[in-house]
């Protein structure tokens, strides 16, 4: 984070979904460091208000913790007018809630993709691109506004590549959140808004992800992740918009994937 500390998000407002683990977590402790409000956004309102205290310890006045399934709009709309409220922006929308399907509820990998039931990749689809278009479409209201703000999609690598079982996941973090992030961009560009697509790879947010493999002979630290977030918030990337970056370690060029 060294490189990023002549960053000074000051007065801005960054708010993240999945914020009580993961890179959104530490999303958020790397935002406040570099001074901005945070908004941290989790459905597990136990955990998310625990690192969020965490992080107003050390950065007292500029964390609000918020509860939401983000297949909820009527609740994502309340999130947006809460951090607009208490912090009077809306600057950055960072969207890392999701998962795959299959993992995320505990469903069979010996269950084949026609046998599974349909609302287990209803919920994938719902999650993991209504999700993004919800909270995308909330704050972007309070950016139109103040003519400036950046939004922040997630993909995977997965999305590039397909899967036999996780279909929802797969498809929701392919073509349709490039369609959507080109969209939101085209239609932001005329209000001082930015909108990109990360697209990640195998990230050591668990271990399961150490035996992805990639051309470089590893998975990706979380940091690095969050380090291109930074860059993508900050006006060093002022001129980049609706593009879909891929930090996959090669994975997406690799010959051998298994």
């Amino acid at each position: 984070m060294e490189i990023f500390m002549e960053m000074n998000f000051t007065g801005k407002t960054v708010m993240m979904t999945g914020a009580a683990s993961g890179m959104a977590l530490l999303s958020a402790q790397n935002f406040a460091d570099l001074g901005a409000n945070v908004v941290m956004i989790d459905i597990n309102e136990t955990a998310v208000r625990e690192k969020a205290a965490e992080i107003e310890a050390a950065h007292p006045g500029h964390v609000l913790a918020l509860t939401c399934d983000v297949r909820d709009y009527a609740r994502v709309e309340a999130c947006a007018k809460a951090a607009y409220d208490a912090f009077g922006s809306i600057d950055v929308m960072l969207n890392l809630a999701g998962g795959a399907e299959y993992r995320m509820l505990n469903v069979s990998y010996e269950l084949d993709f026609p046998d599974c039931p349909i609302d287990v990749f209803d919920w994938s689809i719902d999650v993991n691109l209504k999700g993004q278009l919800y909270f995308d479409h909330a704050v972007m209201k309070y950016m139109r506004d103040q003519k400036s703000g950046v939004v922040i999609n997630i993909g995977s690598i997965t999305g590039q590549e397909g899967c036999d079982h996780n279909v929802g996941y797969s498809t929701a973090k392919s073509g349709a959140m490039n369609g959507l992030t080109k969209s939101l961009a085209l239609y932001g560009a005329q209000h001082g808004i930015r909108v990109v697509c990360v697209s990640p790879g195998p990230v050591l947010t668990r271990p399961g992800m150490a035996g992805m493999k990639t051309p470089m002979g590893r998975a990706a630290d979380p940091q690095e992740l969050v380090d291109a977030f930074i860059f993508l918030a900050s006006d060093h990337s002022g001129f980049t918009t609706g593009i879909n970056i891929l930090i996959d370690g090669g994975r997406d060029i690799a010959r051998d994937k298994t």
